[in-house]
């Protein structure tokens, strides 16, 4: 269903345009039809500005030269075909190629003479009073991006930031992005959640998300947040939240990360990270944990179902991408038993609160705090109740960058050395649960890597399959993980021995 908006002046205009910008994507044609006057530049130059996170970037208008192009974060290309004289013009001026690549801002596309994309995003600018009024139509997908972008504005309108300025800061390998939020000298991060969509029933009635604990709402990402600060570790405030439509406006704890500006990784850092875990494993977990009025969310165990369908996306996705056939029964059923073996064995590790992707993403750099706080915590809403060594493998064991041999060896045995100091602690014992949470998440890994390039359209990830692969040869190394050792040398995963 087409969208109509009212634009009161040229600052709700540029509002709009920044607004739109941050809902348009790599591929989206976007057709500014209106008279003189009406707005399309305006609106133009806003959305490339927004992108560009320039308020004072130069946009000219193409009016002379008919395009102009801008290689931002999504490279965009400006059209103004009010002088051209037949449809030839366009592919001349790199219309397909642009638009395979970025963004396409097209200004009196009806000059097009049909040779123009017959779905694309259509705004109808007309004058009405002292301002404008829009109609948006085009695909209900692109229609959907536009809506929940709107929704994001409103949420800050009725929060009390009216003015605020929105930029894109980042997306991730799920549905979740992020934006800057700038209220006068003031910055936020606003975390856009949207409910998960339930995907197909794989085992138990349940679908993926649900049998891997993915948090499919805000609620989580609430609850554990304010049970970290509780536990003295750093994790954003909350600021303004929307849980039915899953945006929050949280506290930016900063930019720094704990990687130097060449993305290796800075010792220190880990070690005060790997400190944190320590601190929170050496306390009492709790399960239900309260997220508003009348609202509670249960922390869910990662339990034999959830392991299980992480470690067959390596089955199910890795081995038929690489060797272009399915896994075997005699395959699967081999491998499932292997893990049901090791899964079991778990049972007597240590449990605690796990935060499942405590690595160099979700870490920030606090250098102005002292001790935990130097260490802000985000990404944390999948975490789950299971053995603590699984986040200690997640942060030695860095999927997005190559950790030094001895930077590693420090991380672990500086944490190691912090619980010696906690009655109980097997040093042993969790050294070998360490080997199979390792080898766990490695399995995982491997199969999520192909699923996000194949399934999801984001090869990006793939460059740390071999940062993964020799993860996974480490965490292999323990006796006890000889049988799945074997099982990936028979499976031709992992090389054999000579």
């Amino acid at each position: 269903m087409a969208l109509d908006l009212f634009l009161a002046d040229e600052a709700a205009t540029i509002r709009f345009g920044e607004d739109l910008a941050l809902a348009l994507k790599r591929g989206d044609y976007v057709a500014l039809h209106g008279d003189l006057g009406a707005g399309k530049s305006t609106l133009a130059r806003a959305i490339i500005r927004a992108i560009a996170d320039d308020a004072m970037l130069e946009v000219p208008s193409p009016t002379f030269t008919l395009v102009q192009s801008y290689d931002l974060r999504i490279p965009v290309a400006h059209f103004d075909l009010y002088r051209i004289a037949d449809a030839a013009e366009i592919d001349e001026l790199g219309f397909d190629e642009a638009l395979s690549d970025g963004i396409c801002l097209v200004e009196w596309p009806e000059k097009g003479f049909g040779a123009l994309p017959a779905d694309g995003i259509t705004l109808r600018f007309l004058h009405e009073g002292d301002g404008r009024r829009v109609e948006i139509d085009g695909p209900a997908s692109a229609l959907a991006r536009i809506r929940r972008s709107l929704a994001i504005r409103r949420f800050l309108d009725e929060a009390g930031y009216r003015n605020a300025t929105r930029r894109h800061l980042t997306g991730d390998a799920s549905i979740r992005a992020y934006e800057h939020i700038y209220d006068g000298d003031k910055r936020f991060v606003l975390m856009d959640s949207p409910r998960h969509t339930p995907g197909p029933i794989l085992a138990h009635g349940k679908y993926y998300q649900q049998i891997a604990h993915i948090a499919e709402d805000v609620r989580p990402f609430i609850a554990i947040a304010r049970s970290l600060v509780e536990k003295g570790l750093r994790a954003p405030a909350i600021y303004e939240t929307d849980i039915e439509q899953g945006i929050l406006l949280i506290e930016d704890l900063g930019s720094a990360g704990v990687l130097d500006e060449d993305g290796v990784p800075i010792a220190e850092r880990y070690r005060e990270s790997a400190a944190c875990l320590a601190h929170m494993h050496g306390q009492a977990f709790e399960r239900d944990l309260p997220v508003a009025d009348g609202i509670v969310h249960t922390v869910p165990d990662f339990d034999r179902d959830a392991m299980q369908i992480e470690v067959s996306l390596l089955t199910d996705w890795y081995l038929p991408w690489k060797r272009g056939t399915a896994a075997s029964d005699d395959e699967r059923r081999d491998y499932i038993a292997i893990w049901d073996a090791l899964i079991e064995s778990l049972t007597a590790a240590e449990h605690n609160l796990l935060l499942r992707d405590f690595h160099s993403p979700n870490i920030i750099w606090r250098p102005e705090a002292t001790g935990t706080d130097r260490v802000g915590i985000i990404d944390f809403q999948d975490a789950m109740i299971g053995p603590s060594a699984y986040d200690v493998a997640s942060l030695v064991q860095d999927a997005r960058v190559d950790m030094p041999e001895g930077v590693a060896d420090d991380v672990l045995d500086h944490y190691l050395s912090l619980r010696g100091k906690d009655a109980g602690f097997d040093r042993e014992r969790f050294l070998r649960d360490w080997h199979v949470m390792a080898a766990q998440r490695n399995c995982k890994l491997i199969g999520l890597w192909v699923r996000l390039m194949q399934r999801d359209g984001k090869p990006a990830y793939m460059r740390h399959m071999q940062r993964t692969f020799r993860n996974l040869e480490r965490a292999l190394g323990h006796p006890d993980l000889a049988p799945l050792r074997d099982w990936c040398r028979k499976a031709g995963i992992l090389a054999t021995e000579s």
